[in-house]
């Protein structure tokens, strides 16, 4: 079980760290050779999931990606419709930091009974998008505000409810192609205010970022667009 593997780790004191594969950016003919370095790396997890790709492509991404990898492979939907057999679970996203009520519950409710039919491994992740240097895709697609960046009391209550609410992760995301991680100071307030494993994406764009992730209190640090730009870039993630 995935989730249960997570929480070992953690409390074995690891620090963790994922690839998302957004099939959005990356050709299907060169996935083969990413997911190949990926499984040669000190990754725990590849998550694979985008905001525009259709659901037809979508699965078959998956089944390439799954036949390949040595790691689990989570599905880190950007909607309703990439779900797939060809994956071990599914981070069940809850977009708690907005007041769009579709990304709340509406979607949800939507796929209910076809995630019931996956087998999936279901993950329910309280959703947080924080405001970054510019619009991102994650941002427009969702329709709603992002925390802004400065505002970590904001993010550690929003956190907080999610946790009461009975979610089990928490993730924080500054959205793609962010150039800067989410502030550490706002890392660590969530961190503190929280006992479920807390997920951080978007601007980890070298070791010392995915260092400063962690040290200031995320359990998994997610890296994309600078594996995107340059697969052989994944050699500057390991685990000290």
């Amino acid at each position: 079980m995935i989730k249960d593997n997570i929480i070992n780790k953690i409390k074995d004191g690891e620090k963790l760290w994922c690839v998302l594969i957004d099939p959005d950016k990356i050709l299907f003919e060169k996935i083969g050779l990413l997911v190949s370095l990926i499984n040669r790396s000190s990754c725990d997890y590849i998550l694979v999931g985008g905001s525009l790709i259709n659901n037809q492509i979508f699965n078959s991404y998956l089944e390439k990606i799954n036949n390949i990898a040595n790691k689990p492979v989570i599905i880190f939907p950007g909607n309703n419709q990439q779900i797939s057999k060809h994956a071990d679970g599914l981070f069940l996203l809850s977009l708690i930091s907005g007041r769009n009520p579709d990304l709340l519950i509406g979607q949800h409710v939507k796929t209910a009974f076809k995630l019931k039919d996956s087998k999936l491994e279901i993950l329910p992740c309280g959703y947080l998008l924080i405001e970054g240097e510019s619009l991102t895709s994650a941002i427009y697609m969702s329709e709603s505000l992002p925390i802004p960046k400065d505002k970590s009391d904001i993010a550690a209550a929003t956190a907080l409810a999610g946790e009461q609410l009975g979610l089990q992760f928490i993730y924080l995301d500054k959205g793609s192609g962010s150039k800067f991680t989410v502030q550490n100071k706002m890392i660590k307030a969530v961190s503190n205010s929280i006992k479920i494993p807390l997920i951080v994406g978007g601007g980890i764009n070298n070791q010392k970022d995915l260092n400063d992730v962690w040290n200031s209190g995320a359990d998994i640090a997610v890296v994309g667009t600078a594996i995107e730009d340059n697969f052989n870039n994944i050699s500057l993630f390991d685990k000290n």
